[in-house]
């Protein structure tokens, strides 16, 4: 058999028919999953950055966020921001892309956040977000910039690379 070959799959001491790669936690085989250590530090701002996150909506918007990443699966280590952008770090889930994750997080905020407002008021995020890679030997430090942003921009010892939500398209063609 060489080594691309399918090897088939063999049925669990309950009955429950398994790929060859897993097991089964209730027939006393140990269940596997993938292993994904990647945690993803998020950025994206409100409409023309316009400062539409008051202190009324922010702890509701930020407790929506965690209840999204939740639900996706997604561990939400950190989430902070300021009145026009928000920080999110995840311990990113196996089966999503960032995306869908952006997708779900931006959408489902700002349901929630419109919903909040009043006939005469409005909110939207922008279109662009950032995603950063953390490594390990970082994920405590970015929390605590997460976490501390509001004295990050007060004191003037900012990340500018970790604020920036989008950049400047650049042609390939010559």
């Amino acid at each position: 058999m060489n080594s691309f070959a399918v090897r088939p799959s063999a049925p669990c001491p309950c009955g429950t028919q398994l790929p060859w790669w897993g097991g089964c936690s209730i027939g006393g085989e140990t269940r596997r999953r993938n292993k994904l250590p990647v945690c993803i530090h998020f950025v994206w701002a409100t409409k023309n950055r316009l400062p539409l996150i008051g202190v009324d909506i922010e702890r509701d918007l930020y407790r929506c966020i965690r209840g999204i990443c939740t639900n996706m699966k997604c561990e939400c280590l950190a989430v902070g921001g300021m009145e026009d952008h928000v920080h999110l770090m995840v311990a990113l889930n196996s089966t999503l892309s960032l995306g869908r994750v952006m997708k779900q997080v931006k959408g489902g905020s700002s349901r929630m956040v419109s919903e909040r407002l009043g006939p005469t008021e409005w909110f939207a995020w922008q279109p662009n977000y950032a995603a950063f890679a953390v490594s390990t030997t970082n994920r405590a430090r970015v929390v605590r910039y997460i976490e501390g942003q509001k004295q990050h921009h007060a004191g003037g010892t900012l990340w500018p690379e970790a604020e920036a939500t989008d950049e400047e398209a650049v042609d390939d063609d010559p």
